[in-house]
């Protein structure tokens, strides 16, 4: 009887402890599998997580994409090891291949997938569309055709032929839902961002906005160091007061190639609209993206009476009020280094000019008008 007895407990302890024990192995054999990718890399989604979204929100997406098994499974995840509270908005790539806590930790991390792409100063939209191309973000027909666009122009409160020199320069994300309308309004925004607080200056030098981005996309072209940018600038403005052509080389090629080269007589020649050595006053319109280093230059430009710079060998500028001093340093910086390497003077990444451009824009073109 006793050893009945006993063979009955030891039945029933077996029998509680499977009936505990078995659904635990479950849960945790499922947990485990539940960890493990649910696919092959076959399957590929680009997820946008705005900013705001809910963790139940994006688990559910994920789900619905077959990108993970669970979503609630996810949930529990992110909840155990915290990721629920820190997703960061952006762009993911995301595939089946990766595990679910790998996806979580891409998402807090906020190592998005979106492309960065920089503007640097200077840059022109012809530029900025190559660049676009070069990294295969856009196609470089479809960017310039949008710069130009009537509709997008009126809605970005521009009053130009394009956007050009209303692209900020700077880093910005392209994601997956941008298309080339979507980053000229950002870029646009951000112009409009950094120079609302110039306003009052604006109002006191007495020129347009328009007036003022156009002067400032010459000055970035031309400067090589920013603590040249408002002398640059003051003899641009200079020349204005008293009615002298501006003469500035990048405006004689805008449009036909990037400032990076050799300027020559046929194009100081050149009939644009742009050419400032062909039509007195300022080109048609700005001829790059300007920093707000070169706006606040034209808007505050250092008091001088200086009409004439030539550059020096080491990339600064020499400033002369009369024509003689500046030929003066045109024998000095320029004819005297002729016979030295000029293609290897490059004063500007980009924007290269060489010493003999320069001599070219500011004592050719001025004795033409003298």
């Amino acid at each position: 009887m006793s050893l009945a007895n006993s063979s009955l407990r030891t039945y029933l302890r077996r029998f509680w402890f499977l009936l505990v024990c078995l659904p635990l192995v479950i849960a945790v054999v499922w947990y485990v599998y539940l960890l493990q990718p649910c696919g092959n890399g076959k399957r590929v989604y680009g997820l946008t997580v705005p900013k705001g979204a809910g963790f139940a929100q994006i688990a559910q997406e994920l789900e619905r994409q077959g990108i993970v098994r669970s979503a609630l499974h996810l949930r529990i995840i992110g909840r155990l090891r915290g990721f629920d509270l820190r997703m960061q908005p952006g762009d993911y790539r995301l595939s089946d291949a990766m595990a679910p806590a790998d996806i979580l930790e891409k998402m807090a991390s906020g190592l998005t997938d979106a492309c960065k792409f920089a503007v640097p100063e200077g840059y022109s939209i012809f530029q900025v569309a190559e660049l676009l191309e070069k990294q295969g973000i856009f196609d470089r027909d479809d960017f310039l055709a949008a710069c130009r666009d009537k509709q997008l122009l009126a809605t970005l409160g521009v009053t130009a032929r394009s956007v050009e020199g209303y692209l900020f320069p700077g880093t910005y994300l392209v994601g997956f839902h941008v298309d080339e309308r979507g980053l000229l309004a950002e870029m646009v925004r951000e112009f409009h961002h950094r120079t609302s607080m110039l306003e009052q200056e604006l109002s006191a030098a007495g020129l347009s906005l328009h007036q003022v981005v156009t002067l400032a996309s010459m000055v970035e072209k031309e400067a090589v160091i920013a603590e040249e940018k408002p002398l640059i600038a003051s003899v641009f403005r200079n020349r204005l007061k008293i009615g002298m052509p501006l003469q500035s080389d990048p405006t004689a090629i805008y449009g036909v190639r990037a400032f990076g080269g050799t300027v020559t007589k046929q194009d100081l020649r050149r009939q644009s609209p742009y050419n400032t050595y062909r039509f007195k006053g300022l080109p048609a319109g700005p001829i790059g993206s300007p920093g707000l280093e070169a706006i606040k230059a034209v808007l505050q430009p250092a008091r001088t009476d200086y009409l004439y710079f030539v550059a020096r060998k080491d990339g600064t500028h020499q400033f002369s009020r009369t024509l003689q001093e500046h030929n003066q340093g045109v024998h000095q910086f320029l004819k005297k280094g002729r016979k030295k390497n000029v293609g290897s003077n490059r004063l500007r990444h980009g924007n290269a000019v060489s010493i003999l451009n320069h001599y070219l824009q500011l004592s050719q073109g001025d004795l033409l008008q003298t």
